[in-house]
């Protein structure tokens, strides 16, 4: 059953971010799906990367859609983003790009159903592994997500919170939001160790790694095959 929406904002006073192009199909509104488990902070991830959206002069939506409300049960969030208001109120069915914070997922789910053609994946993994085929066809980053929470003590060595790397791992991947917004929304809602969740922001975005277009046919690799964020005409943002 869909949730209610639990975070909903308009834009703010001031001229737009010059982007000619927010999804890699043309189409105005940028979807993201999140998948993770409970206890990894998948939806306050969405929240927190629409407050700095919000901040840089989108108009956003973020909701979620648990399973059972455990932890280490699977969690589904979305993320949207326009330059206009967003009306539409589904859940995100066809994503423009796929954010995985738990890659066990991958054996018990299919986590690609609807991702667009030439969509980005951004998996926290130490690395790639098994079963390539399944990222065919996509573009994808992979973050040590885990690593760099358990470095900056986020949760605890058995349940690491990967939540704030993600962030700065698909700041990087995307060329937005800016970094000063990723910064400031987690200082602004996580005020307790906010320093620690900064900078293992930052860290992600220094050390994601962006492997581009997996696999697919040629035509496919000219239309889509865009491993750096400044192709696809978004804004990129400062490093801090």
């Amino acid at each position: 059953m869909e949730e209610e929406l639990i975070f909903l904002a308009g834009i703010r006073d001031g001229p737009l971010p010059k982007i000619p192009q927010l999804s890699p199909g043309g189409k105005a509104m940028l979807e993201i799906r999140f998948h993770g488990r409970g206890g990894q902070g998948t939806v306050v991830a969405t929240i927190l990367l629409a407050k700095a959206f919000f901040d840089a002069g989108h108009w956003v939506q973020s909701f979620p859609l648990f399973g059972v409300e455990r932890r280490g049960a699977p969690v589904e969030a979305y993320l949207r983003v326009d330059l206009k208001r967003i009306l539409v109120r589904t859940n995100v069915y066809q994503p423009d790009h796929l954010v995985i914070l738990d890659r066990t997922l991958l054996n018990a789910v299919d986590l690609t159903h609807g991702l667009r053609p030439g969509g980005w994946i951004l998996l926290n993994a130490p690395g790639l592994f098994g079963r390539p085929e399944i990222f065919s066809g996509y573009r994808l980053a992979v973050v040590d997500a885990t690593r760099i929470a358990l470095k900056h003590e986020l949760g605890t060595r058995t349940h690491p919170i990967v939540n704030t790397a993600v962030m700065g791992a698909f700041a990087k991947m995307l060329g937005m939001p800016p970094m000063e917004a990723v910064a400031m929304a987690i200082e602004e809602e996580i005020p307790e160790h906010f320093e620690r969740n900064i900078q293992a922001a930052k860290d992600a975005y220094d050390s994601v790694d962006l492997l581009g277009l997996k696999g697919g046919n040629s035509n496919e690799c000219e239309a889509a095959a865009v491993s750096k964020p400044e192709a696809n005409g978004m804004h990129l943002p400062d490093r801090g």
